[in-house]
């Protein structure tokens, strides 16, 4: 489990194509507090270090990513020299700071409005159909691992819907969501809460 608070931005400095790809991870993290075989988000994916190593403040550790994985998750993630937004897993006596993230990518949205506004930033993500009945005004949604809150959401013809969301200079200064622009994509995930209410109505609608 996450809380979609992420604690660094890492970069992908290697790749290994072996069946599926092994990647190295460069980031501003102690490998003594990395674990072999601990759970790592990786802009919104739940990831097992396979290996590690460097120094305090420069260190590496090595995941292996599925094909599975690569084509549930947005275009250019995963190329080398890409830049990763970085959560170890939650531990008992941690701050829950923001909301309980699984790392499991739902879907991929789109940006379709990226603005500067008074020092913050303001996005519209397109969310495909199968998405949108869990996002809510005022609700929690993961975006490439950051848990944020839905301003507002727009409906769509064809199902589809606009959410908008608002982030300070701090969240785009300390995560990959500054370098956001229109037309790129995002990983996204939905409220564990949003998922368990929307199985509870259909089967209440099934009675």
């Amino acid at each position: 489990m996450f809380t979609g608070i992420v604690t660094a931005i890492g970069t992908i400095t290697q790749i290994e194509k072996r069946g599926d790809l092994r990647l190295r991870i460069g980031a501003p993290l102690d490998p003594a507090t990395i674990d072999i075989g601990a759970s790592i988000a990786c802009s919104g994916v739940c990831l097992t270090v396979v290996d590690r190593g460097g120094s305090a403040g420069d260190a590496w550790f090595d995941v292996d990513v599925s094909g599975e994985t690569t084509s549930r998750t947005r275009k250019g993630m995963w190329d080398e020299g890409a830049r990763i937004n970085i959560e170890p897993s939650l531990r008992v006596g941690d701050e829950l700071g923001g909301h309980i993230v699984t790392g499991h990518v739902d879907s991929v949205g789109s940006v379709v409005l990226a603005e500067e506004t008074g020092g913050s930033w303001r996005f519209a993500i397109r969310a495909r159909a199968e998405m949108a009945p869990f996002i809510a005004e005022k609700g929690s949604i993961t975006v490439d691992g950051v848990s944020l809150t839905v301003n507002d959401v727009r409906d769509r013809a064809d199902g589809s819907c606009d959410f908008l969301l608002n982030i300070i200079p701090h969240t785009g200064e300390v995560t990959t969501l500054g370098d956001l622009r229109e037309g790129d994509e995002v990983n996204l995930e939905i409220d564990v809460l949003a998922r368990y209410l929307k199985r509870m109505q259909s089967l209440a609608a099934s009675r």
